[in-house]
């Protein structure tokens, strides 16, 4: 483990054995097979924004990790404008809508870790447990999972807080990530996240 500089001059204020990952959210929903993907998704979004309110309240940063869509010299201010424009854009964001004190970083592939400066981040947040929420379950939140598995976090993935084209496609991710992943699926409202904040239990 490398040694932490804290000093990080303002960039990452945060220390927190915990982290909220919302994986791209922030969209259109417009492109091949973004409506199926949309009406699995809009049940989330409640769902997702009390886990979002909670977390915050208990001082767990929430970090938005979103796919910039081959758009090389895109922001993630240009990319939330460009969402609002679209109806389903416009209802994630009237839940979901990143604040001032949130996190935000776009990815170019499927995993939120790969060529992106998340696992920077989370070094310098300390942190332990990932809590991986977003879309698509089976592709952006699974290869997540995959890498953040692979990277020794405990992972935990609210069943109510992620979505794929279909249920079916969700729960096959999910099994496969309770079963590869030792991740936790309970619900959100299930989740006690003083709990998770202490140390991981030594097998």
């Amino acid at each position: 483990m490398p040694t932490i500089n804290n000093d990080l001059h303002g960039s990452a204020p945060d220390t927190s054995p915990v982290a909220l990952i919302i994986i791209d959210m922030i969209s259109t929903f417009y492109f091949e097979d973004g409506e199926a993907l949309f009406e699995q998704t809009r049940p989330i979004i409640p769902k997702l924004a009390e886990l979002r309110r909670r977390c915050k309240q208990a001082h767990i940063p929430v970090v938005y990790v979103n796919d910039n869509y081959g758009k090389w010299q895109s922001d993630w201010s240009k990319l939330i404008e460009h969402c609002r424009e679209s109806d389903r854009g416009r209802q994630v964001l009237e839940r979901l809508q990143p604040d001032a004190d949130d996190y935000f970083i776009l990815k170019p592939k499927q995993s939120a870790f790969f060529a992106t400066t998340l696992e920077t981040l989370l070094l310098y947040f300390k942190a332990h447990t990932l809590i991986l929420t977003g879309v698509a379950g089976d592709i952006c939140v699974l290869f997540t999972a995959h890498d953040a598995y692979m990277r020794d976090y405990q992972i935990v993935v609210p069943k109510d807080c992620i979505a794929s084209n279909s249920a079916e496609l969700t729960a096959q991710a999910l099994d496969q990530m309770e079963r590869v992943m030792k991740a936790d699926t309970r619900p959100s409202s299930e989740i006690d996240l003083d709990r998770l904040k202490q140390p991981p239990q030594e097998e």
